[in-house]
């Protein structure tokens, strides 16, 4: 076998450096300012420091130091990019394979342009140039799929078959360093820098395809989460519409039964009976007249639900400014904010302090839907969204954002807001409920 220089590992280190920052920088982790850039520099003087001595160990201790730096790179990725162990674990296993990659072409490049294996300057020129390129495109292609908007969620089985892919590319593009007798290894140097190369090029465009793959199953579960949750809405709707004109039929004949029974000549306690019998059976009437029937509906079942539950939600709708909204649509945006807050107060120990306020209105040109309901605590937010307080935070939270989606659709937006000792839902539309 033809001998050929190995990479210097302080290119390596670099390599895997460059290639975890690569995939932080869009995170935009806890660290900021000058706070990341200090923390950036020192992983990369610890990775360094680290692979610079454990060059001239022996084979059998390769590995465990290759493990060991991707140790380095996983805690890089999930100290200062702030991602979650299982999203961090798949970055690491995109990022060391995309580091193999960078210091192989530009390692095969270098003992192509000096064959006898010296250093010379224009060699940095070579490193820069390879480095700059595969992690500017790199990247730039990863700004696109990866942004603090869209985490990425990884479960044990997508990060279980990265892991996969990632060693079987590492073992292949390295077996020739091990034996070169092998259908998949190489006797001469330049050979087995060819195979190192294509394997890893390889390995990364498998990876980021399945990252791809990941983002698109992971938004095919969201947008399937919300259009339960609209079925939902809607269902409820057809439910409680259904229950109110029950309600009111039910009123209705028992007016009738209290006015024949007036009639009678009988006592005062028959009177006293009635007008209690009455009193019992009026908050079962819709009170809620906002001129549309849709709106009438949902406010009704849910103060229904209120006065059950010692909730005090009051209104004040012109329902008319949401006629351009379709059924489904205008049960999904109401019922979860109503949801929401009814959900937030019953956990409130006081009765008295379980409010709920709403308000539809016309400002200049828009329509203003806002929702207030007492809050007590402080609550983080991600994505312009409170955080979700729940075990699991990937099947929660959909409530909101169902909501914004319904905003978008007719051109509006929906904010959130807490402060004062009030947690504020806020959502615009133009007017003329025009969508984009």
């Amino acid at each position: 076998m033809n001998p050929m220089p190995d990479i210097p590992r302080l290119y390596t280190a670099l390599a895997e450096w460059c290639a975890c920052l690569i995939y932080v920088l869009p995170l935009r982790g806890r660290l900021r300012g000058w706070r990341f850039w200090l923390a950036a520099a020192g992983a990369l003087a610890v990775q360094g420091a680290f692979l610079g001595p454990t060059g001239g160990l022996p084979l059998p201790f390769w590995i465990p130091c290759m493990a060991a730096a991707v140790g380095l790179m996983f805690l890089f990725l999930w100290l200062c990019g702030g991602a979650a162990p299982l999203d961090a674990g798949y970055l690491c296993v995109q990022a060391f394979v995309l580091a193999e990659l960078a210091a192989s072409l530009e390692w095969q490049l270098h003992c192509f342009l000096w064959p006898d294996g010296a250093q010379r300057a224009p060699g940095f020129l070579v490193l820069a140039g390879v480095y700059g390129g595969v992690f500017l495109l790199m990247g730039w292609l990863v700004r696109r799929h990866l942004t603090p908007e869209q985490r990425l969620g990884i479960t044990g089985r997508e990060l279980g078959s990265a892991f996969i892919i990632g060693v079987a590319v590492f073992a292949v593009s390295n077996l020739s360093f091990v034996s070169a007798r092998t259908p998949f290894s190489g006797p001469y140097g330049a050979a087995v820098l060819n195979i190192r190369t294509l394997v890893d090029l390889g390995g990364v465009a498998i990876l980021f395809a399945h990252l791809l793959q990941c983002g698109e199953l992971r938004i095919r579960r969201e947008l399937e989460a919300v259009q339960n949750v609209l079925q939902n809405q809607y269902i409820q709707y057809q439910q409680s519409r259904e229950s109110i004109e029950l309600i009111n039929r039910k009123y209705h004949d028992l007016k009738h039964q209290i006015a024949v029974l007036r009639a009678e000549p009988d006592a005062a306690r028959r009177g006293a009976f009635l007008d209690a019998m009455e009193a019992d059976i009026r908050q079962y009437e819709a009170q809620n007249k906002t001129d549309n029937s849709v709106l009438d509906t949902v406010l009704t079942s849910k103060d229904l639900y209120c006065a059950r539950n010692q909730i005090t939600l009051t209104c004040v709708a012109d329902g008319r400014l949401l006629d351009f909204m379709d059924v489904m649509d205008l049960c999904t945006l109401v019922g979860n904010a109503l949801d929401n807050a009814i959900e937030y107060e019953e956990k409130i120990a006081d009765p008295e302090k379980r409010l709920i306020h709403m308000t539809i209105s016309a400002q200049k040109g828009f329509v203003l839907l806002r929702l207030e309901n007492y809050c007590e605590d402080q609550l983080a937010f991600e994505d312009g969204l409170p955080a979700s307080t729940k075990g699991d935070p990937r099947f929660h939270g959909y409530g909101l954002k169902s909501i914004r989606y319904v905003a978008r659709k007719y051109g509006g937006a929906a904010t959130v807001q807490v402060g004062g000792g009030w947690f504020e839902l806020r959502v615009l539309f133009p007017q003329s409920g025009g969508g984009t």
